[in-house]
């Protein structure tokens, strides 16, 4: 038999209002009406319909997080630390991907709009910051893994991207390289703005001329990372290291080389950003910049549900996170032999 709350009402003497506010905790409930609810619940064995429940209080229990891509491998430690942080408020997570598109984002904010989620988390998301504000100016709960923005109720997570592109140069220059390209992500990304903003700095601070036929865009995959490699040797460009801005589009770098028996790191050196579990596995094992991915999900998610829940952010709201430089075996010193 399907109990419901009229039948309930009925067994404890109350009306279905009184039992829904029992339900939902409502302080003006009487210690003693809410015994004789309690107990006609469980004499009927009564279970409240959660979704119906979530429809009253006006809340999902639910955040999204929108990922740009879900096959890159960075977003799912940063994933795994959202997701157990929410659980362990009770908060369930959706993830969605927006396949590089801003329409798709755009679209899953949506959720946002017609409460189907509480809040949402963007990960390297492309939207502009104005974007950004007017939908959180709305009364939406939005956190930033990825990006910093101004603004009072945005709780921001990011890593220095100029910093670490720095010592990037900084050690490929320590082993011998002044000729060296640097692999960007997609247009709109803000990372891959700051990486190359420290790429060029780094030059400059070591006196190496800037040369424009050294960039070129990988996408931040994979494939792309193929494709711009195939180009630059193609183009007999002259150059001794690459600075991938993810490990995604080094592996990319990987396979171009073993097509152009180039190898690593004896006539090109190669260094990744990201750290990904792949990294110290494939031959030679990539130098490649660690970010804290889950800590950085955890910090951010423990915030925006910290906000969901009308407290004031405790501390602070914008976080910036130390990245190291992890020194393998793609990026040893230059041998006189040079790739042309």
């Amino acid at each position: 038999m399907d109990i419901k709350i009229i039948d309930v009402a009925a067994k404890a003497g109350v009306s279905p209002a009184t039992v829904s506010r029992v339900l939902t905790q409502n302080a003006a409930v009487t210690p003693k009406t809410k015994d004789k609810v309690m107990r006609a619940i469980e004499q009927l064995g009564y279970h409240p319909n959660a979704a119906a429940k979530n429809l009253r209080s006006q809340r999902s229990m639910t955040i999204c997080v929108i990922v740009p891509d879900i096959n890159n491998a960075y977003f799912s430690e940063i994933i795994k630390g959202i997701e157990n942080m929410a659980y362990a408020n009770k908060y369930k997570v959706i993830i969605c991907d927006a396949q590089n598109q801003k329409e798709r984002e755009l679209e899953y904010l949506n959720l946002l709009m017609d409460r189907t989620i509480d809040g949402a988390i963007l990960i390297a998301t492309q939207l502009n910051d104005e974007q950004i504000r007017q939908i959180s100016d709305k009364g939406y709960h939005i956190g930033l893994v990825g990006r910093y923005i101004e603004h009072e109720r945005i709780p921001c997570i990011y890593t220095d991207n100029v910093k670490f592109s720095r010592e990037v140069i900084h050690h490929l220059v320590e082993q011998g390289h002044r000729r060296i390209v640097f692999l960007s992500g997609y247009a709109e990304a803000i990372d891959s703005y700051e990486r190359l903003e420290g790429y060029l700095k780094a030059l400059s601070e070591h006196q190496i001329p800037f040369r424009p036929e050294w960039i070129d865009n990988g996408n931040f995959d994979e494939p792309g990372g193929y494709e711009a490699m195939k180009r630059l040797f193609d183009k007999k460009i002259e150059f001794t290291a690459v600075y991938a801005a993810n490990d995604e589009m080094a592996l990319g770098v990987y396979k171009a080389c073993a097509e152009y028996n180039i190898r690593i790191p004896e006539q090109l050196a190669v260094v990744g950003v990201d750290n990904n579990r792949i990294s110290k596995y494939v031959t030679p094992s990539l130098t490649t910049v660690n970010q804290p991915k889950y800590a950085m999900g955890a910090i951010l998610a423990e915030k925006l549900l910290d906000q969901m829940n009308g407290n004031v952010f405790s501390e602070k709201r914008v976080f910036k996170v130390d990245s190291e430089l992890i020194i393998r075996q793609s990026s040893s010193s230059l041998t006189p032999t040079t790739t042309t």
